[in-house]
């Protein structure tokens, strides 16, 4: 995968709200190999994880104890109040209005058909992140919802995607947004596996070296694995949470080439 940033529509960006800013510093540090910058009380608390020197994600306090510890996505737009307008105009909540985020961009968060809370981005000197696809890095983004039909017409005519169907089966329905021959996300029909009490959302992949590996890092650092490690046409993915609760996925190599 080339550098999405570069793609309107496509993710460009990832952060995590935290219980335990100093804990997510050394969890993520040693499972990916990320640094952290210093926090900027200005903006909330917030910082960047690096790697090799290359901004990777953010990551800033919980604003409400009730909040669950969460990763979202931002994909890339050009022009965020143009964007939600669109939302807004598809039925969306606005959860974030447009807003300037001093000389860095212009950010902003909004729900889909199903509830998934989704940001945007436009990128001024803060470009997204430096790299994805490789270990240590972003590696997919990837949207479980009930309303299939529905969300993948929405992040057409939202965010200008141009969907792929890659499965269309009752056991495995897929849309990519394509462009080229390249894929930056993806979205799947959640409704015969996604347990009631647990809502559409985005899911954050991470990129690594050796699946299996990461999972029992994850576990000794105080994580836990939701999804077992598992061999797919897309690498051996697999699930897991942070030790308070932030849930992500994993990509790797196949165990079986």
């Amino acid at each position: 995968m080339p550098e999405a940033k570069s793609i309107i529509g496509a993710p460009c960006w990832v952060d995590l709200m935290t219980s335990d800013v100093s804990g997510a510093r050394k969890f993520y540090g040693e499972l990916l190999g990320w640094d952290a910058e210093e926090a900027q009380e200005k903006f909330g608390g917030y910082f960047n994880f690096t790697k090799d020197g290359g901004r990777m994600a953010g990551c800033m306090p919980k604003m409400q104890a009730d909040l669950p510890d969460v990763w979202s996505v931002y994909l890339t737009t050009e022009d965020a109040k143009q964007t939600v307008d669109a939302a807004v105009a598809k039925g969306s909540q606005v959860l974030v209005e447009p807003m300037d985020v001093d000389t860095l961009g212009t950010m902003a968060v909004v729900t889909d058909p199903t509830g998934a809370a989704i940001g945007m981005w436009k990128p001024a000197e803060h470009q997204g992140f430096a790299k994805v696809g490789e270990p240590g890095t972003p590696g997919w983004f990837e949207l479980h919802s009930r309303n299939y039909a529905e969300c993948v017409a929405f992040y057409r005519d939202v965010f200008g995607w141009t969907p792929e169907s890659v499965g269309d089966t009752d056991e495995f329905r897929y849309t990519v947004f394509k462009q080229g021959e390249e894929m930056y996300a993806g979205i799947m029909d959640s409704s015969g596996f996604l347990p009631d009490d647990v809502p559409a959302h985005w899911a954050v992949y991470f990129a690594v070296d050796d699946t299996d590996a990461a999972l029992a890092k994850i576990g000794s650092l105080g994580g836990a694995t939701t999804q077992a490690a598992e061999d797919t046409p897309y690498g051996r993915l697999a699930g897991a949470t942070d030790p308070y609760g932030a849930n992500f996925r994993l990509v790797g190599p196949n165990v079986a080439q």
